[in-house]
């Protein structure tokens, strides 16, 4: 088991109050005024370097296909939160950024150690892969076919699985699509007409992830 520890620091001219963690470059200076700071707590972190066990059923797999998702700061989001509700493994493909880049890894607050992830170039071609290995394909995009995320249900959980998700711009290509065995939507109450995709795909990740542990 790891420690490492932070302070809680409030700045005597401004009255910022922020977390500072050791060995951050932000030093003892207030980083808003560059005002002195006095210490109001600390507190150890402790980091678990067994692995927990995860909730899910047996042989139970669940993936997510990033399809030319271009924001690195999204990506990493994603993969924050396949971590969370239980994802094995993300497909990243086209143009999409992995955990080689810098700003995946810092979203991503070392979830890409959990979650494996493999770059492909094609989606298409690796969507038809998985079906003709048996996979179940999702997609999580607005069109005529799509259900409300409230009425999905995984018919055939003990499957592998995989969820799309597509650019932030055009929306999941029409081809996959067509290949997708579920089209899924989140139902929007104010005036635009989707969410953040690292926001949705955490949406309806919990809806997944509940609705088959239940």
């Amino acid at each position: 088991m790891s420690t490492s520890s932070f302070e809680i620091r409030v700045c005597q001219s401004c009255g910022l109050r922020y977390p500072l963690t050791e060995g951050h470059p932000f030093g003892i200076r207030c980083p808003h005024c560059l005002g002195e700071t006095r210490v109001v707590l600390k507190k150890a972190i402790s980091e678990k370097e067994e692995v927990r066990e995860v909730k899910r059923k047996k042989g139970e797999v669940r993936t997510v296909l990033l399809d030319n998702i271009r924001s690195a700061w999204n990506v990493g989001s994603i993969l924050r939160s396949a971590d969370g509700f239980g994802f094995s493994h993300a497909y990243l493909c086209g143009i999409t950024p992995t955990p080689e880049v810098d700003a995946v890894r810092k979203t991503a607050l070392g979830a890409e150690d959990y979650v494996t992830w493999s770059h492909h170039k094609d989606a298409v071609k690796l969507v038809k892969g998985l079906k003709s290995e048996g996979w179940h394909v999702g997609t999580l995009e607005e069109d005529q076919r799509a259900i409300p995320i409230s009425q999905f249900t995984n018919p055939q959980p003990a499957n592998p699985f995989v969820l799309i998700l597509g650019s932030e711009v055009t929306g999941v290509d029409p081809e996959l699509l067509d290949l997708a065995d579920h089209i899924i939507y989140i139902p929007m109450r104010g005036q635009k007409r989707s969410f953040n995709v690292a926001n949705a795909f955490s949406i309806a990740a919990y809806w997944i992830a509940e609705s088959e542990v239940s």
